[in-house]
Protein backbone atom coordinates (compact mmCIF):
# COMPACT_ATOMS: atom_id res chain seq x y z
CA UNK A 1 0.00 0.00 0.00
CA UNK A 2 1.06 3.62 -1.09
CA UNK A 3 0.01 6.95 0.02
CA UNK A 4 0.42 9.87 -2.41
CA UNK A 5 0.20 13.00 -0.89
CA UNK A 6 -1.04 15.50 -3.62
CA UNK A 7 1.11 18.73 -3.88
CA UNK A 8 -2.05 20.68 -5.22
CA UNK A 9 -3.36 20.83 -1.78
CA UNK A 10 0.60 21.95 -0.29
CA UNK A 11 1.63 25.56 0.76
CA UNK A 12 3.38 26.85 -2.63
CA UNK A 13 5.17 29.32 -0.46
CA UNK A 14 6.88 26.85 1.15
CA UNK A 15 6.11 24.00 -0.78
CA UNK A 16 9.78 22.46 0.23
CA UNK A 17 8.70 22.49 3.89
CA UNK A 18 5.69 20.91 3.35
CA UNK A 19 7.49 18.23 0.57
CA UNK A 20 9.90 17.50 3.73
CA UNK A 21 7.36 16.79 5.53
CA UNK A 22 5.39 13.77 4.12
CA UNK A 23 9.10 12.37 3.36
CA UNK A 24 9.24 12.54 7.39
CA UNK A 25 6.13 10.61 7.42
CA UNK A 26 7.49 7.90 5.74
CA UNK A 27 5.79 8.13 2.18
CA UNK A 28 7.20 7.01 -0.80
CA UNK A 29 5.43 8.75 -3.32
CA UNK A 30 4.53 12.63 -4.17
CA UNK A 31 1.71 13.12 -6.56
CA UNK A 32 2.02 16.11 -8.97
CA UNK A 33 -1.19 17.28 -10.89
CA UNK A 34 -0.06 19.06 -13.79
CA UNK A 35 -3.26 21.21 -15.17
CA UNK A 36 -3.10 23.14 -18.57
CA UNK A 37 -6.38 25.18 -18.39
CA UNK A 38 -7.62 23.21 -21.69
CA UNK A 39 -8.14 19.76 -20.23
CA UNK A 40 -9.07 20.82 -17.23
CA UNK A 41 -10.03 24.66 -15.97
CA UNK A 42 -7.29 25.40 -13.74
CA UNK A 43 -3.31 25.51 -14.20
CA UNK A 44 -0.60 24.63 -12.42
CA UNK A 45 3.00 23.88 -13.16
CA UNK A 46 5.12 22.79 -15.76
CA UNK A 47 8.44 20.79 -16.15
CA UNK A 48 10.34 23.59 -14.49
CA UNK A 49 8.54 23.05 -11.49
CA UNK A 50 8.59 19.52 -11.52
CA UNK A 51 12.75 19.79 -11.86
CA UNK A 52 13.19 22.16 -8.93
CA UNK A 53 10.87 19.42 -7.21
CA UNK A 54 13.03 16.51 -8.41
CA UNK A 55 16.36 18.87 -6.45
CA UNK A 56 14.71 18.88 -3.14
CA UNK A 57 13.10 14.84 -2.43
CA UNK A 58 14.12 11.19 -3.55
CA UNK A 59 10.81 10.59 -3.54
CA UNK A 60 8.71 8.53 -6.71
CA UNK A 61 7.19 11.50 -8.49
CA UNK A 62 3.66 10.66 -9.57
CA UNK A 63 3.19 12.67 -12.51
CA UNK A 64 -0.86 13.29 -13.01
CA UNK A 65 -0.81 15.00 -16.31
CA UNK A 66 -3.99 16.55 -16.43
CA UNK A 67 -3.22 17.66 -20.31
CA UNK A 68 -4.46 17.92 -23.68
CA UNK A 69 -2.16 16.12 -26.13
CA UNK A 70 0.23 14.80 -23.49
CA UNK A 71 2.37 13.01 -26.82
CA UNK A 72 3.55 16.98 -26.82
CA UNK A 73 5.09 16.83 -23.47
CA UNK A 74 5.96 13.31 -21.85
CA UNK A 75 9.41 13.69 -22.61
CA UNK A 76 9.75 16.84 -21.17
CA UNK A 77 8.49 15.55 -17.94
CA UNK A 78 10.20 12.80 -18.02
CA UNK A 79 13.45 14.62 -18.11
CA UNK A 80 12.04 17.09 -15.56
CA UNK A 81 12.76 13.68 -13.21
CA UNK A 82 8.60 12.30 -13.24
CA UNK A 83 8.99 9.01 -12.35
CA UNK A 84 5.29 7.79 -13.14
CA UNK A 85 3.88 9.88 -15.72
CA UNK A 86 -0.13 9.05 -15.91
CA UNK A 87 -2.16 9.95 -19.02
CA UNK A 88 -5.99 10.39 -19.41
CA UNK A 89 -7.17 8.00 -21.82
CA UNK A 90 -9.64 10.89 -22.87
CA UNK A 91 -7.01 13.86 -23.52
CA UNK A 92 -5.20 12.35 -26.64
CA UNK A 93 -6.17 10.36 -30.18
CA UNK A 94 -3.12 8.58 -29.61
CA UNK A 95 -2.93 6.70 -26.35
CA UNK A 96 -0.83 3.57 -27.48
CA UNK A 97 1.93 5.82 -28.90
CA UNK A 98 1.49 7.81 -25.33
CA UNK A 99 2.51 4.87 -23.55
CA UNK A 100 5.15 4.13 -26.06
CA UNK A 101 6.62 7.38 -25.52
CA UNK A 102 6.86 7.24 -21.92
CA UNK A 103 8.15 4.06 -21.54
CA UNK A 104 10.79 5.11 -24.45
CA UNK A 105 11.84 8.58 -22.15
CA UNK A 106 12.97 6.04 -19.36
CA UNK A 107 9.35 6.52 -17.30
CA UNK A 108 6.51 4.16 -15.88
CA UNK A 109 3.42 4.66 -17.88
CA UNK A 110 0.21 5.42 -16.12
CA UNK A 111 -3.23 5.53 -17.73
CA UNK A 112 -6.08 7.46 -15.88
CA UNK A 113 -10.10 7.45 -16.68
CA UNK A 114 -12.53 10.13 -15.17
CA UNK A 115 -15.89 8.96 -13.46
CA UNK A 116 -17.83 8.97 -16.76
CA UNK A 117 -15.15 6.81 -18.77
CA UNK A 118 -15.95 3.09 -19.03
CA UNK A 119 -13.06 0.57 -18.38
CA UNK A 120 -13.44 -0.72 -22.10
CA UNK A 121 -11.50 2.48 -22.74
CA UNK A 122 -8.56 0.97 -21.43
CA UNK A 123 -8.41 -2.29 -21.62
CA UNK A 124 -6.82 -2.64 -25.35
CA UNK A 125 -3.69 -1.04 -23.73
CA UNK A 126 -3.42 -2.40 -20.01
CA UNK A 127 -0.44 -4.86 -21.23
CA UNK A 128 1.47 -1.37 -21.42
CA UNK A 129 0.52 0.46 -18.40
CA UNK A 130 2.72 0.28 -15.05
CA UNK A 131 -0.61 2.22 -13.20
CA UNK A 132 -3.75 2.62 -13.51
CA UNK A 133 -5.41 5.98 -12.02
CA UNK A 134 -9.24 5.72 -11.58
CA UNK A 135 -10.80 9.33 -10.50
CA UNK A 136 -13.35 9.42 -7.70
CA UNK A 137 -14.00 12.74 -8.37
CA UNK A 138 -14.00 14.71 -11.15
CA UNK A 139 -10.65 16.32 -12.30
CA UNK A 140 -8.90 19.64 -12.09
CA UNK A 141 -10.30 20.58 -8.26
CA UNK A 142 -9.30 19.56 -4.85
CA UNK A 143 -11.29 19.28 -1.88
CA UNK A 144 -14.16 17.51 -4.16
CA UNK A 145 -16.35 14.88 -2.20
CA UNK A 146 -15.43 10.75 -3.15
CA UNK A 147 -18.04 9.47 -5.87
CA UNK A 148 -18.96 6.21 -3.87
CA UNK A 149 -20.22 4.34 -6.85
CA UNK A 150 -16.48 4.77 -8.42
CA UNK A 151 -15.73 1.59 -5.63
CA UNK A 152 -17.48 -1.01 -8.61
CA UNK A 153 -15.19 0.35 -10.88
CA UNK A 154 -12.52 -0.34 -9.10
CA UNK A 155 -13.50 -4.16 -8.25
CA UNK A 156 -14.11 -4.60 -11.83
CA UNK A 157 -10.42 -3.01 -12.83
CA UNK A 158 -9.38 -5.59 -10.45
CA UNK A 159 -11.06 -8.42 -11.77
CA UNK A 160 -9.73 -7.35 -15.14
CA UNK A 161 -6.24 -7.57 -13.77
CA UNK A 162 -6.66 -10.39 -12.32
CA UNK A 163 -7.97 -12.21 -14.97
CA UNK A 164 -5.34 -10.76 -17.18
CA UNK A 165 -2.22 -11.39 -14.72
CA UNK A 166 -1.01 -7.90 -14.82
CA UNK A 167 0.68 -6.48 -12.13
CA UNK A 168 -0.27 -2.85 -12.44
CA UNK A 169 -0.88 -0.58 -9.57
CA UNK A 170 -4.14 0.56 -8.99
CA UNK A 171 -4.29 3.90 -7.86
CA UNK A 172 -7.06 5.85 -6.47
CA UNK A 173 -7.63 9.94 -6.76
CA UNK A 174 -10.32 12.30 -4.86
CA UNK A 175 -12.20 12.95 -1.70
CA UNK A 176 -9.72 9.77 -0.16
CA UNK A 177 -9.64 10.21 3.89
CA UNK A 178 -9.42 7.05 6.25
CA UNK A 179 -13.19 6.33 6.15
CA UNK A 180 -13.33 6.51 2.19
CA UNK A 181 -9.81 4.42 1.74
CA UNK A 182 -11.19 1.67 3.33
CA UNK A 183 -13.77 0.34 0.56
CA UNK A 184 -11.18 1.44 -2.46
CA UNK A 185 -8.42 -0.81 -0.79
CA UNK A 186 -11.16 -3.78 0.01
CA UNK A 187 -11.82 -3.33 -4.00
CA UNK A 188 -8.03 -3.62 -4.29
CA UNK A 189 -6.96 -0.44 -4.83
CA UNK A 190 -3.31 0.06 -3.82
CA UNK A 191 -1.79 3.61 -4.03
CA UNK A 192 -4.30 6.29 -2.59
CA UNK A 193 -3.53 10.36 -3.39
CA UNK A 194 -4.82 12.42 -0.32
CA UNK A 195 -3.96 16.39 -0.48
CA UNK A 196 -6.52 18.95 1.54
CA UNK A 197 -7.18 15.38 4.28
CA UNK A 198 -3.41 15.56 5.06
CA UNK A 199 -2.35 19.15 3.99
CA UNK A 200 -5.27 21.05 5.26
CA UNK A 201 -4.63 19.14 9.05
CA UNK A 202 -2.30 20.95 11.81
CA UNK A 203 -0.26 18.20 11.71
CA UNK A 204 0.19 16.07 8.37
CA UNK A 205 1.98 13.15 10.17
CA UNK A 206 -1.14 12.08 11.95
CA UNK A 207 -3.31 12.29 8.97
CA UNK A 208 -0.86 10.07 6.81
CA UNK A 209 -1.01 7.56 10.09
CA UNK A 210 -4.79 7.44 9.95
CA UNK A 211 -4.46 6.35 6.53
CA UNK A 212 -1.90 3.74 7.02
CA UNK A 213 -4.73 2.71 9.69
CA UNK A 214 -7.56 2.53 7.87
CA UNK A 215 -6.01 0.39 5.00
CA UNK A 216 -5.16 -2.41 7.47
CA UNK A 217 -9.06 -3.26 8.23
Amino acid sequence: MKIAPSILSADFCDLKHDIAVVEQAGVTYLHVDVMDGHFVPNITFGPSVVANIRKNTNLTLDCHLMIDDPERYVEDFARAGGDILTVHVESTKHIYRVLQLIHTAGAKAGIVLNPGTPLTAIEPVLPMVDQVLIMTVNPGFGGQTFIPNMVNKIQKLNTMKTAGHYDFDIEVDGGITEETLVPCRQAGANVFVAGSFIYSAKEPQKQIELLRHAAEK
